[in-house]
């Protein structure tokens, strides 16, 4: 009997991939999305192998029934407002999308007996700048912005769904993903706007002086975690990221050297809300899910710019 999961969020960048990895091993998925930064085109190998689509949003009274038909076991949670600055212009919109959104999810969750919910947090936001790095899941929070505040905020509701409900679930605070599918506006999108611009032959902008650091996981390992934590580390929060602090600056130097791209970059003030060194330690999600990081920054780059670079030729 196979497997039944909904990936809320399932059009967007992780989530493709990740509804793409569910079906490789033989799960039924259906992808729930409202396309707000999602994309159909994204799932067209997806739904070719049959995974089913439903456009909605995560706040919509419809989802409890949508939930209740479909049965699944497993629900991985991964539609959010995730932009940083947005977040900052209209924290009320922000919450009312992340957490009265993942409250509407719990609820319909616990409504159709699913077992577990997997969790997207945020590895650099939800921590804020000042802590000890790599940071441990210990570490104190206290978020510099609202789309922070609100990663930290549902925790407890998690907590409390389990404790009432009995609904599993494990949270996942991920460290800056990157890879093919990625979207320049989103939360974390570096890699993204660097490779579009290169390839484009504009000259990209660093938001400061380049010496802010990020932990780039690349988005297959991402992947394989969430559904290792399928089946292990429940109740707990998990950092999933590589441990190592890599500049922006530098960051932009690899790349540059990938694509062939010999001007410097451009400089901007840094923007609001931003930490300034982000770095996690991922030994909790080794311990728990037997997972590690095994791509690369380099091998990552070159198969995330090669996508980009497909995609200008098409």
């Amino acid at each position: 009997m196979k497997r039944k999961a909904i990936v809320t969020g399932g059009a967007g960048f992780i989530g493709s991939h990740l509804t793409d990895v569910l079906l490789d091993r033989e799960w039924d998925v259906l992808v729930v999305d409202d396309l707000t930064s999602g994309r159909m085109d994204h799932l067209a190998g997806a739904r070719r192998r049959g995974a089913a689509v439903h456009v909605t949003d995560i706040r919509a009274a419809e989802l409890s029934d949508l939930f209740a038909k479909f049965g699944p076991e497993l629900v991985f949670h991964l539609a959010a407002q995730s932009k940083v600055r947005p977040s900052m212009d209209d924290p009320i919109h922000d919450a009312e999308v992340n957490v009265v959104g993942t409250l509407n999810v719990l609820a319909a969750a616990h409504r159709a007996r699913a077992r577990k919910v997997c969790f997207a947090s945020s590895g650099g936001a939800v921590y804020g700048d000042g802590a000890r790095l790599p940071v441990k899941e210990t570490a104190a929070k206290r978020p510099a912005s609202p789309y922070g505040i609100s990663k930290k905020i549902v925790e407890d509701y998690f907590r409390w769904y389990h404790e009432v409900h009995g609904l599993e679930y494990s949270l996942l605070a991920l460290a800056n993903v990157y890879g093919p599918r990625q979207d320049a506006s989103l939360e974390g999108g570096v890699v993204a706007i660097f490779a579009q611009a290169m390839l484009g032959g504009r000259r990209p902008v660093i938001f400061g002086d380049g010496t802010q650091t990020r932990d780039f996981v690349y988005v297959g390992d991402v992947c394989d975690a969430f559904v290792r934590a399928a089946d292990a580390g429940d109740g707990l929060m998990m950092n999933i990221g590589t441990g190592t602090e890599v500049s922006i600056g530098a960051l932009y130097d690899t790349m540059a050297e990938l694509i062939g791209y010999i001007t410097r970059a451009d400089h901007a003030a840094a923007k609001p809300g931003d930490v300034h060194r982000s770095v996690v330690d991922a030994s909790r999600a080794k311990k728990e899910l037997g997972w590690s990081p095994w791509t690369t920054l380099r091998e990552g780059l070159a198969k995330t710019i090669e996508w980009y670079r497909e995609g200008t030729r098409s």
